[in-house]
């Protein structure tokens, strides 16, 4: 009998009532849940619950999910009742709002998020305003900080109880009162009356900062933003003069500098900027140091950032901690962060006890897998490695160019061709442009961890990675293997994968490895005249690839851009993406803008301070400087597209008319992706081109039409004038500066 009553029960069960989609997605927005949270905690995907949320076509879920999902929108309808907006239109006192409940709070918070947020597919809810009488003010020396239901998609603060107000704080002055908004929604009053005296709170009771985010590692230093208001309290220019920002500080003389020595704090040397370290030396494994970040002085650079420096407080510290959440705490420009992401993955050295004092200490081997702690030698680089004016070259003549033979020059495409007849005949031009591109370059790398070690007369091996001086101009793109088949292709028609701007090498000329590779695979001989090759290596960029991967994705998804999308509905839901919350909008921008200047950071080149041709710059003093893996990156890049390329053009006879870095464009009958991509029932071409949204595959870029290409091209007398590079929105106005 009782077999039968579980028979009964889970066939309840099985039909247990469940609210709307935008309920659902309400409920788990109101508690702050992600949908990882929610995913793993039912055992399924995270696409799965995504679908159950999604307001165009949403699933059903089944069985014993159904039942625990049911649970769970059930406690939480109990906890966040659904709000009825007419009882929030009129603000109540301030008194009031100091003692409204959590679930008040909540309701407060929605019904603001549904009166703000549209309906399209997936969309997230945008983040709430920050109305007076909704904010929750925590005083730091009296109780512990009350925490606000969370915007929606902000993270929850780590389970660490040294950080449990989050990564940071943006600081402002409201009514004479200084603020820090933090994330979730949380607000804590700051009694600090000058700077020096914030930066103590900071440390002492704000409970702000990051845990580590590897074994080794140690935990990010609080981040505080301060907006003009605060900076005015603090006694700091709200902007920085010419000649400051050209220093990149404000002068060493400044009374707040002086106030901060005072009180025996110090400055890195790159001085009080944008950017500003302020610590005091670590007393064993304690570490004091603050972070400012300043956006009036342009600390969040509008390329990247877009306008979150005119956000206010309660959306920057949305915005900011999203990426930090996601990605990690800022630590300057998204270049720097992106360089400095690498490092909290991989510290270059790792903490010991000594035996005889049981103090701990740092060991004197670097940690397995990183770059170690030490710079390489400026003089043992490989010359062929290195840009002009590197100390390794000094005795080059000084107006010396170095040739293909010299120099190792693997960069991004920028190349394009004219059209043919049978191009023009067609309507449209189609441009595609992979995600993060970079990012998958780096995924699975090898890359050397040490120095160079250099050989003659090698046997190439795709394993070791290295600089291999090597002839490819005998690789005839008119017949190549793809995969065990030799095929015929139009090589005329194609770019040759050796060089950025795709012409056909001449002579022996300088490659990474993952370029060498490439001609082995396309069917031809390689034997390389040198090398400089690392016998010490490993797949450094793994972890960096993968948490920003994770970061992107996460972040569209929010968006409504999930990874399992069908093609059809992916270019559907890439519409208008960036409108259905222009605030993780931002986040997405940066974290791209995150890998490309993370890798362009591993060859900075000298930025002034009085550098010569020849000498030392700074950049060079730290074990993140290595061109070499920049290379590398870049190399297996390029490599990927024009295999794609290759096999695209191998299968339907296409080839590209333009590329750019990422983007590719080609010339077909229709408006879309799909009417040249060959899609056969829902499958894409086996190691071709495939439409979503992880790294690697493409979304749709911009159509023109090929009569407008060819206007333009006849316009500027310019046959190969690249088009890809205004295909998004067919402005080609930079034409006329020489651009």
């Amino acid at each position: 009998m009782s077999e039968l009553f579980d028979a009964v029960d889970a066939l309840v069960a099985s039909r247990s009532p469940l609210p709307s989609a935008e309920e659902r997605k309400r409920l788990r927005v109101a508690h702050g849940l992600t949908l990882d949270e929610v995913a793993s905690a039912l055992k399924v995907r995270r696409a799965t619950v995504s679908a159950w949320e999604s307001t165009k076509k949403p699933t059903e879920p089944r069985g014993p999910e159904r039942e625990a999902y049911a649970r769970l929108l059930k406690q939480l309808a109990g906890l966040y009742p659904a709000p009825v907006l007419a009882t929030f239109t009129g603000a109540p006192a301030p008194a009031e709002a100091e003692t409204l409940s959590t679930a008040s709070e909540a309701a407060v918070m929605t019904a603001t998020e549904n009166t703000q947020t549209p309906a399209p597919v997936a969309a997230a809810p945008a983040a709430t305003s920050r109305p007076a009488s909704t904010i929750i003010r925590a005083t730091s020396t009296s109780r512990r900080p009350t925490r606000k239901a969370a915007p929606a998609n902000t993270p929850a603060s780590g389970a660490d109880p040294r950080f449990e107000n989050g990564p940071l704080a943006v600081v402002d002055v409201e009514d004479g009162q200084v603020l820090a908004y933090c994330i979730g929604g949380l607000v804590l009053d700051v009694p600090a009356k000058s700077l020096p005296s914030l930066v103590d709170w900071t440390l002492k009771e704000a409970k702000l900062g990051q845990p580590k985010l590897s074994g080794p590692g140690r935990p990010a230093d609080p981040l505080l933003v301060l907006t003009e208001a605060a900076l005015e309290r603090y006694g700091l220019p709200t902007m920085l003069t010419e000649e400051e920002r050209h220093a990149g500080r404000i002068p060493e003389g400044h009374k707040v500098i002086k106030q901060l020595v005072r009180a025996e704090w110090k400055l890195t040397k790159r001085g009080f900027g944008p950017w500003a370290r302020i610590y005091r030396p670590a007393k064993g494994s304690e570490r004091q140091c603050v972070q400012l970040c300043i956006p009036s002085w342009n600390a969040l650079d509008t390329r990247h950032w877009s306008d979150a420096a005119q956000l206010p407080p309660a959306e920057l510290a949305r915005v900011l901690g999203v990426y930090a959440s996601r990605v990690m705490t800022p630590r300057g420009s998204t270049a720097v962060t992106g360089l400095e992401l690498m490092t909290a993955l991989h510290p270059p050295t790792y903490a010991v006890r000594d035996e005889e004092t049981g103090a701990l200490r740092q060991a004197d081997e670097k940690t397995p897998g990183s770059l170690g702690k030490d710079a390489i030698d400026p003089m043992n680089w490989p010359p062929c490695e290195v840009p002009d004016g590197h100390p390794v070259l000094k005795d080059l003549p000084r107006f010396h160019v170095r040739g293909p033979a010299e120099k190792l020059f693997e960069e991004a495409y920028d190349w394009a061709r004219p059209m043919t007849d049978a191009e023009c005949t067609l309507r449209h031009l189609v441009g595609i442009d992979v995600n993060m591109a970079f990012a998958a370059g780096a995924n699975g790398l090898t890359v050397g961890l040490g120095e160079a070690t250099h050989v003659t007369n090698p046997v190439f091996d795709a394993k070791l990675p290295g600089s291999w001086l090597v002839d490819l101009s005998h690789v005839d793109l008119s017949r190549v293997k793809v995969g065990k088949e030799w095929v015929e292709l139009d090589g005329s028609l194609l770019p040759s994968p050796f060089t950025p701007k795709g012409e056909r090498p001449e002579g022996p000329a300088w490659y990474a490895t993952p370029t060498v590779a490439y001609a082995q695979e396309l069917g031809y001989e390689v034997r390389p005249v040198e090398a400089w090759v690392r016998y010490d290596n490993g797949r450094y960029l793994d972890g960096w690839y993968s948490r920003l991967r994770d970061a992107y994705l996460a972040t569209m998804a929010d968006l409504g851009v999930d990874a399992d999308l069908a093609p059809a509905d992916f270019l559907t839901a890439m519409e208008g993406y960036k409108a259905r919350d222009p605030e993780l909008a931002i986040v997405v921008s940066a974290i791209k803008a995150t890998v490309k200047g993370g890798l362009g950071k591993l060859r900075e080149r000298p930025r002034g301070e009085g550098w010569k041709p020849g000498e030392p710059w700074r950049a060079l003093s730290r074990p993140t400087w290595r061109p070499d893996i920049r290379a590398a990156v870049i190399s297996r890049t390029r490599i990927n597209l024009h295999r794609k390329i290759v096999k695209h053009a191998a299968f339907t006879g296409q080839y590209p008319v333009a590329i750019l870095s990422d983007c590719v464009v080609y010339a077909a009958d229709g408006t879309s992706p799909l009417d040249f991509l060959p899609y056969r029932e829902g499958k894409p071409l086996p190691g071709g081109f495939k439409l979503g949204i992880n790294p690697g595959l493409v979304k749709w870029e911009g159509t023109q039409t090929v009569l407008w290409g060819e206007e333009v091209r006849e316009r500027f007398d310019a046959p190969e004038l690249n088009l890809a590079r205004y295909i998004k929105d067919g402005t080609v106005a930079d034409i006329d500066n020489g651009e």
